[in-house]
């Protein structure tokens, strides 16, 4: 995502303008933009004229409308995202306080506006809406899958691209193979085939050119992880290698980057059982992905061992916030990016003072996890938040009512 504009004050209101150049970048906006938030986008909207003859006739004109926000809806597979709410500003085609949705498109620029209200209706761009943004306009270099997995069994394999803030289910192959029979080749025939697909699916997805003359030959390939029970993930590695060897030899670039993995099945669920396996840990263990999944991991083992230095649940974490026991020399307030997505603002501001406390006043850290990749899930499980503490802490009896 680039930043073309960025005129926030210091009170926390102001406006960015803001270009979406891959889809992850969609993922972003979405964290990003708010109910009650003013977004500016061009648009096309469908407009009906009545003719003097009573006949009528219809044209999609382009529009650059302002819309108060109601409501978003993103789809993460197509990363489309989706924003709906009323007009704000009156042209030749729209009047004031019309409904309109606007669809946020690669390449194309959008302003996002956030208001502090003296009323409290608005929380401006508070120190999480800051961060999020820095995520969006990370610069450093540009935003690639850190790795790609392709899950498998005969006939079925889903190809997802995991990322540095979520795992998306890039493309789904299925196909009839025939049964293995004594004697027949039909099922080697039909598993040819199905690899077949796979690897030109996987290449274009991965927009992998297999040119010897192309510039992007030296380009560092991101792991490439094949996954499946029994032997289909290893069969597809050795038709790869046939390929390379043979009538593809631009693929010998990929073939250092491929790792087989065992996985209970085929589909996506058995995506986390792969990326818990110690090989692919190890190759993924400089991303943030990994390091968010390790979190996770010494969270659950503190937990498991009974040493009071782990706690989970928003009244439970808040408490030992309150103690001083998420602060300097190991306090880890763990959260996840879901709990900013509340539309109630007393809601959000109670979780945005609780991370500014820890992070600014006790001098702890602050781990914001993607609900949309597998650490983030496990959090969500324990309610969303949890914390590493420094020091031991028995937990008061908090009644089981709402909190």
């Amino acid at each position: 995502m680039r930043c073309i504009k960025n005129k926030i004050e210091h009170n926390g209101s102001g406006a960015v303008t803001l270009c979406p150049d891959e889809p992850e970048d969609m993922w972003h906006a979405y964290n990003l933009i708010r109910p009650g938030d003013i977004l500016r986008a061009s648009a096309i909207r469908r407009v009906t004229t009545v003719q003097d003859t009573g006949s009528t006739s219809s044209a999609r004109v382009h529009l650059n409308l302002i819309i108060r926000v109601k409501n978003l809806d993103f789809d993460p597979q197509s990363s489309q995202l989706h924003v709906s709410g009323q007009i704000m500003n009156e042209t030749q085609h729209t009047k004031i306080g019309q409904f309109h949705t606007l669809d946020l498109e690669l390449n194309r620029n959008f302003t996002l506006e956030k208001e502090v209200g003296s009323d409290g209706e608005g929380v401006g761009w508070d120190s999480i809406a800051i961060e999020s943004l820095k995520d969006a306009v990370d610069e450093g270099g540009k935003r690639r899958a850190e790795a790609v997995a392709v899950v498998m069994q005969e006939g079925l394999a889903h190809i997802c691209f995991i990322g540095q803030f979520q795992t998306i289910l890039k493309q789904k192959i299925e196909m009839s193979v025939p049964r293995k029979r004594q004697g027949g080749g039909d099922h080697d025939k039909g598993m040819n085939k199905f690899f077949k697909v796979t690897l030109e699916t996987l290449l274009r997805q991965m927009e992998f050119n297999t040119s010897l003359t192309s510039g992007a030959n030296n380009e560092a390939v991101r792991p490439v992880l094949l996954a499946s029970p029994g032997f289909v993930a290893s069969g597809f590695q050795k038709y790869i290698q046939s390929e390379a060897s043979t009538t593809t030899p631009g693929l010998k670039r990929l073939l250092p980057s491929l790792v087989v993995v065992h996985s209970a099945s085929g589909y996506t669920n058995s995506l986390s059982e792969v990326l818990q396996s110690p090989a692919v840990k190890t190759i993924l263990a400089d991303t943030k992905y990994a390091r968010e999944t390790k979190l996770m991991d010494d969270f659950l083992e503190q937990l498991r061992k009974e040493t009071n230095k782990a706690t989970y649940g928003p009244r439970e974490v808040e408490h030992a916030v309150e103690q001083g026991a998420v602060g300097r020399g190991g306090g880890v307030l763990i959260v996840s990016n879901r709990l900013f997505r509340s539309q109630d603002i007393a809601e959000r501001k109670r979780w945005v003072s609780l991370v500014d406390r820890v992070r600014d006043v006790e001098g702890g850290d602050v781990r914001i996890l993607s609900s949309d990749h597998e650490s983030g899930k496990r959090l969500e499980g324990l309610g969303g938040i949890a914390a590493l503490l420094t020091f031991p802490l028995i937990e008061p009896d908090f009644d089981s009512d709402a909190e």
